[in-house]
């Protein structure tokens, strides 16, 4: 059974929790326009998310951005919870010198979207706190329901870092060299630099010697881990500010507007400016915009 909260002010999605016992609600394709938080309990699972497919064992919690695709499959028994927050809700990059998600739990754009659960009891008795502030529907609800969803995302970000440090490969050959040279290099230049050959040619090897690098550490093909990092910063604009899409295209080395929005839509499976209607935080600044022209005229 699921617990909804609705935002009063536009009949959409702010908070949902809910426990399920199959996989049946993810096994298809989806992009939903919020975050979503699952905990996974079982023996082995398929996960694809963006450009990658994993074979996952034993329980895990999968951390996916809004409008990130995926899907999650298993031949075996599984269940465990599902938890949606809207960035209406809760906005994620203003609370990011607090809690650090971006780029740990979400927006990395190489590293992986799940870590195994070491201290599960925490997750277990957060979500039984959350699940009966939902049903008492009291005064300051909403303050409640944050408090205990930052307290999730900081234990979530201190097991997801642990994760990393416990299972990324550390550099201590050649070819992982290169690849944080890579991911530095894409880093540096992602607004400059969109093609493979381009980041060949910076770190002097060849395109296809470095495609094989990324594939073998990431799992990943060349060209979808530049975009990966172009996208998240495109998705951080249109997320904060109220940018024309034109200036965030030009900000990020695309001169025709209207190429950058197909290859924004392309990837993300939604337009610019849908996504800013349905994710941005920016439509808020742009309403209290509009509310204070009407008080003055």
């Amino acid at each position: 059974m699921a617990q909804i909260i609705i935002n009063k002010q536009n009949d959409e999605l702010a908070f949902r929790l809910e426990q399920f016992n199959n996989l049946n609600q993810f096994d298809h394709l989806q992009r939903k326009n919020y975050y979503s938080i699952i905990l996974l309990h079982g023996a082995n699972f398929n996960l694809k998310v963006d450009f990658s497919e994993y074979k996952l064992k034993a329980n895990h919690m999968i951390c996916l951005s809004p409008y990130q695709p995926f899907m999650i499959s298993s031949d075996e028994a599984c269940s465990g919870f599902l938890l949606n927050f809207h960035p209406d809700f809760f906005c994620t990059y203003r609370h990011q010198n607090e809690i650090e998600t971006e780029g740990v739990l979400f927006g990395n754009f190489h590293g992986l979207p799940f870590f195994k659960l070491f201290e599960e009891k925490l997750f277990s008795n957060l979500i039984d706190q959350i699940s009966r502030e939902m049903d008492r529907d009291s005064i300051a609800q909403h303050e409640v329901l944050v408090a205990f969803l930052k307290v999730f995302l900081i234990e979530s970000v201190r097991q997801k870092k642990k994760f990393d440090e416990d299972t990324v490969l550390k550099f201590t050959d050649r070819q992982s060299e290169v690849l944080q040279n890579l991911v530095d290099a894409i880093e540096g230049n992602y607004t400059k630099l969109h093609a493979p050959q381009e980041y060949a040619d910076i770190l002097c090897v060849s395109s296809k010697t470095l495609a094989g690098i990324v594939k073998k550490y990431l799992n990943q093909t060349l060209t979808s881990l530049i975009t990966s990092r172009i996208i998240i910063e495109a998705k951080r604009e249109l997320y904060l500010t109220s940018k024309p899409v034109k200036q965030i295209a030009a900000a990020l080395g695309y001169d025709d507007e209207f190429y950058f929005s197909r290859f924004f839509k392309k990837k993300v499976g939604v337009s610019p400016d849908t996504y800013r209607k349905t994710v941005g935080f920016a439509k808020l600044e742009k309403l209290q915009v509009d509310l204070k022209k009407r008080s003055i005229d």
